[in-house]
């Protein structure tokens, strides 16, 4: 069957001596003249290859690696993720508390108590509001303090919770959403 180019209707001869893409006349590649010049010939006129399915094995693989790329994105972006969201929900769980009201904060001590004195300094620096009672002077510091069944002091109640002596981790641990920043 004879070749004929799309763009300027040359009829090929055995005895041209352009290659068999290009028009001996016009010099231009068929495929890029507008049509394929003959089944035997694939895309930009060089001989087609069979694979058996036409094009098939092509799409397939470019599937495969599309998805394989994806499967390792998602590998790889999942722990980004999660972390970014857990921090996140960090951020929102100290402004929940931040944004809560301190608990009620009461001090059973006594006024020669050098625990007690501690304890009063690091409420004020961290601007925490607080009740104190004298077990010793008051009655409703000493009911308190028997009551709790306490066998020393300081005693710190913050809310439900009960700190038997002074340590500014136990506080911490305990208050820290309410402290003074900085």
């Amino acid at each position: 069957m004879p070749q004929i180019c799309p763009k300027c209707s040359y009829i090929r001869k055995t005895t041209d001596s352009a290659p068999e893409w290009q028009c001996p006349s016009c010099e231009v590649a068929y495929s890029k003249a507008g049509g394929e010049a003959d089944a035997s010939y694939g895309k930009y006129g060089k001989p087609a290859i069979s694979t058996g399915t036409a094009g098939t094995s092509g799409g397939k693989l470019k599937l495969a690696v599309l998805l394989g790329i994806l499967a390792v994105t998602v590998v790889v972006a999942r722990p980004l993720i999660k972390a970014r969201s857990l921090r996140h929900a960090s951020e929102i769980s100290e402004m929940t508390a931040a944004n809560t009201v301190q608990p009620e904060v009461i001090l059973y001590g006594a006024s020669w108590c050098g625990y007690c004195a501690a304890t009063r300094r690091y409420l004020e620096q961290n601007g925490i509001r607080y009740t104190e009672l004298d077990v010793e002077k008051t009655t409703e510091g000493y009911n308190g303090y028997k009551k709790l069944g306490a066998g020393g002091v300081p005693i710190i109640v913050v809310g439900d919770q009960v700190l038997h002596g002074y340590s500014e981790e136990a506080l911490g641990q305990t208050l820290g959403p309410w402290l003074k920043k900085g």
